[in-house]
């Protein structure tokens, strides 16, 4: 479907590219239209029984716990490597000393959800796309439809839930991490004092920032599970199709992720 559309829009944009634009249009609104269903299907399965603790827990140690290593490591170099970058431009100005409360503030509002949520998206959604795709093309799917087992309910809704809540945990780290691997760099390389490192740090990053961070995580995790769990099932054609929705669901997700963010990014400055 997707290769007949891009062939068919490529075509008419030869011939009647207002036509084309139009087609291109109403096919993204229908899209739209389509996920908004998909998303209260989600939540009308999230609020009825049974509620499968058992899999919400698997999903939880799946997105949380696997991806706890990735995230300290990713911190803490990016913590650390843009400490040193604004640490060098504060050394000419003689303030080294806010190079961690810049870092902090850089982290807890922007660099911190949106590094996590791009680990990710990357690691578990790519996974969540590939499982269920695999059994739709093997028709899993289709044998739980037929003993009335709602595939909303036993697949998505447990990794959805597991993603709410994990990722702004998994985020949170992020920020404490990062902060560490910018104390690091500031007294180990540029002879910041302990005490004002910290000082400063809590002079200029408020709770409003952490909290504002920690929304935007929560706000990808619904964007990361659901988008992943969607292109699973909607895969068809064996193994390549199996890849080609991984592939789909990955750059998608990403994309909107960060139309999504310069939208809360506006949305928090304004409030």
């Amino acid at each position: 479907m997707a290769r007949l559309l891009t062939s068919t829009w490529r075509e008419t944009l030869l011939v009647d590219p207002v036509s084309a634009i139009g087609k291109i249009a109403l096919q993204r609104l229908h899209d739209l239209g389509a996920y908004g269903l998909y998303l209260y299907e989600i939540a009308k399965q999230t609020v009825q029984r049974p509620m499968r603790w058992e899999l919400i827990f698997q999903q939880l140690e799946f997105i949380g716990n696997q991806s706890l290593n990735i995230i300290l490591l990713t911190g803490f170099f990016t913590g650390a490597v843009f400490a040193l970058q604004i640490g060098g431009i504060f050394q000419i100005f003689r303030a080294e000393s806010i190079m961690g409360a810049a870092t902090a503030k850089a982290l807890t509002r922007e660099m911190a959800p949106l590094m996590t949520a791009f680990l990710l998206t990357g690691r578990a959604g790519s996974a969540m796309t590939a499982e269920i795709a695999t059994m739709r093309v093997n028709e899993q799917v289709d044998a739980m439809e037929a003993m009335a087992v709602d595939p909303i309910n036993y697949l998505v809704v447990p990794r959805t839930l597991a993603a709410m809540m994990i990722i702004p945990l998994l985020c949170g780290v992020f920020i404490f991490i990062g902060t560490f691997g910018a104390f690091t760099m500031g007294v180990a390389v540029f002879d910041v004092d302990v005490g004002i490192f910290i000082d400063r740090i809590k002079w200029l990053v408020e709770p409003r920032d952490i909290i504002n961070g920690l929304e935007k995580a929560f706000i990808f995790a619904i964007i990361i599970s659901t988008m992943a769990c969607r292109y699973g099932l909607l895969a068809s054609g064996g193994a390549k199709g199996v890849g080609r929705a991984t592939t789909m669901s990955v750059v998608t997700t990403l994309l909107i992720i960060l139309l999504c963010d310069v939208v809360i990014t506006y949305v928090q400055l304004r409030l």
